[in-house]
């Protein structure tokens, strides 16, 4: 009897301590409920990720159903993006071994940890790593139903077989630039160079099928929305191209150079510009809509509004129908959060690991 007593104090304790981590816990509010009613947004859930002391969250995911947060001692927690209860945690590799990306494909997890395709159960959070690689990985690595595809300091694109992890082929660039960012499917492959090139192959085969030249390193990831690919690069332009035929469908300007890939919505492609702001590009005319200095990304899009973090700390509400600022919201607790294309929930997250899901209302 006393032994089953202890086991029930242990289990009530622990659902209180699990129960305060879904709750937020009881720390300090991440934004205060006034600052909240300001800027018309409501609190979905919060939660406490379990950091130990002088851990912090490195980084913040939405991937599929799940919130994940990594930690600079690579411990990786899932949450339920729509309740915020915590799924699983694990540490997913020794301290110092590096996380290049993280994505799914067809409800698996994939990343690249420790030079290594790393497969993880998304219910229990379960590795399996496959054999190191000769070369250090310079990107995210993307697959397709047959193959994972590997950006390589080696210059070359190498193509994994899902299955047994062997190396297919491989293919570079005929300059032999070093590759910066990856995108796959099942009907191609496509690379883009620090060099400016953009180069479309067969999935399964290094046969190119075309290529597209900017006049400067493609930067950040290019990102595939529906037939087109949104493209950065450091020559100043953002350039839509088809994915198919790999023509120019338009290209826009900016001010400075750029650093990182768009965010595309449904109707708008946001880019950070360097030094500048962001800026708001219709979709599929190529003409701005409004640019906004010190704007530092996109958080969420929803009733024609976009919500943005600015460089210093704020959240700044814009109306891409009337093209001006509606008004701002001190963010300053903020240092992580999720650039959201897809629906208009706003994930912001403290180094301690205070994740918090806010949501517009009108």
């Amino acid at each position: 009897m006393a032994k089953m007593l202890r086991f029930r104090m242990i289990l009530m304790a622990g659902f209180f301590v699990f129960f305060i981590a879904a709750s937020g816990g009881g720390s300090e509010p991440l934004v205060s409920a006034g600052l909240l009613e300001h800027g018309k947004l409501k609190v979905v859930w919060e939660n406490e990720l379990p950091l130990k002391d002088g851990e912090s969250l490195q980084e913040l995911f939405v991937i599929g159903n799940r919130v994940y947060g990594l930690s600079d001692r690579n411990y990786m927690v899932s949450l339920n993006k729509e309740t915020g209860i915590m799924v699983f945690g694990n540490y997913v590799e020794e301290q110092g071994f590096p996380i290049v990306g993280l994505d799914i494909y067809k409800g698996e997890l994939f990343s690249v940890i420790g030079g290594k395709i790393a497969e993880i159960d998304p219910d229990v959070g379960i590795v399996q790593l496959g054999q190191r690689f000769k070369y250090g990985v310079v990107c995210p690595a993307v697959r397709n139903s047959s193959h994972y595809y590997v950006a390589g300091s080696d210059n070359r694109l190498h193509a994994v077989r899902s299955g047994d992890k062997v190396e297919a082929f491989e293919a570079a660039a005929i300059n032999d630039s070093a590759i910066t960012c990856l995108v796959a499917d099942d009907d191609f492959v496509i690379f883009g160079t620090e060099a400016g090139n953009v180069i479309s192959i067969m999935p399964n085969k290094p046969k190119q099928r075309w290529q597209f030249d900017a006049a400067d390193g493609i930067a950040g990831q290019i990102v595939k929305d529906g037939k087109y690919l949104f493209i950065s690069s450091k020559d100043t332009n953002i350039y839509k191209v088809n994915a198919v035929t790999g023509k120019l469908g338009w290209k826009y300007q900016t001010d400075a150079s750029l650093d990182r890939g768009a965010r595309v919505t449904g109707g708008v492609v946001y880019q950070y510009v360097l030094k500048k702001g962001l800026a708001a590009i219709d979709k599929a005319s190529g003409e701005r809509i409004w640019e906004l200095a010190g704007g530092a990304d996109l958080l969420a899009e929803a009733d024609g509004k976009a919500y943005v973090l600015s460089s210093d700390g704020k959240l700044v509400v814009m109306d891409n129908k009337k093209k001006r600022q509606l008004y701002s919201v001190n963010f300053a607790k903020v240092s992580k959060y999720v650039s959201n294309v897809v629906d208009s929930r706003i994930y912001i997250a403290d180094d301690g690991g205070h994740v918090v899901c806010l949501k517009p209302v009108e």
